[in-house]
C-alpha cells in the first residue's frame, strides 16, 4: 500500500468501523452532534468523541469524508481497459492542466499590470503634490 491508495475495508467491518462511515458520510455536523450528545447522556463518551476528532483531524478539515474525496480521485487516475477512452482521458486531463496553468500566468500578469498601474499612478500624485508646493509656499 502506498499513501496515496486509498484505506481498505475490512472483510466483516465492526461497528466501530460501520459507525465511523456513518458520520463520514453525515459530515462533520453528525460528529459534532455525537460528540454533543455523548457529553449529555454520559460526558467521558463525548469526552472519547472530541480526543477522536482531534487525533483523526476531522475537527479541522474541511470534509470528514476522505474516503469518498480519495476514491472519486483514485477513479479518475485508474484505467478503464478502453484504450481509446483511456487516451482521450489522458488527453483531455493535460489539455485541462494547460488552460489552468496559462490561466494562472494570465492571472499572474494581470496582477502585475495591475500592481504597475496602481504604483505608477501613486508616483505621478506624489509627483504633482511635490510640484504644487512649491507654489503654495512662495509669498503672494
Amino acid at each position: 500500500m502506498t499513501a496515496l491508495t486509498e484505506p481498505v475495508a475490512p472483510q466483516n467491518p465492526g461497528w466501530f468501523y460501520r459507525a465511523e462511515a456513518w458520520l463520514d458520510d453525515k459530515g462533520k455536523g453528525a460528529w459534532i452532534a455525537a460528540m454533543v450528545l455523548g457529553f449529555i447522556f454520559f460526558w467521558p463518551i463525548g469526552l472519547a468523541f472530541l480526543a477522536y476528532m482531534i487525533w483523526s483531524k476531522r475537527m479541522f478539515s474541511k470534509s470528514c469524508s476522505r474516503r469518498k474525496s480519495w476514491q472519486s480521485h483514485m477513479s479518475t487516475m485508474k484505467p478503464s481497459g478502453n484504450s481509446a477512452f483511456d487516451a482521450y482521458k489522458s488527453d483531455t486531463l493535460a489539455r485541462l492542466e494547460r488552460e489552468q496553468q496559462d490561466f494562472e500566468a494570465f492571472l499572474h500578469r494581470l496582477r502585475e499590470a495591475k500592481d504597475k498601474a496602481e504604483f505608477d499612478e501613486f508616483m505621478n500624485d506624489r509627483a504633482r503634490e511635490n510640484h504644487e508646493e512649491p507654489d503654495k509656499g512662495e509669498p503672494a
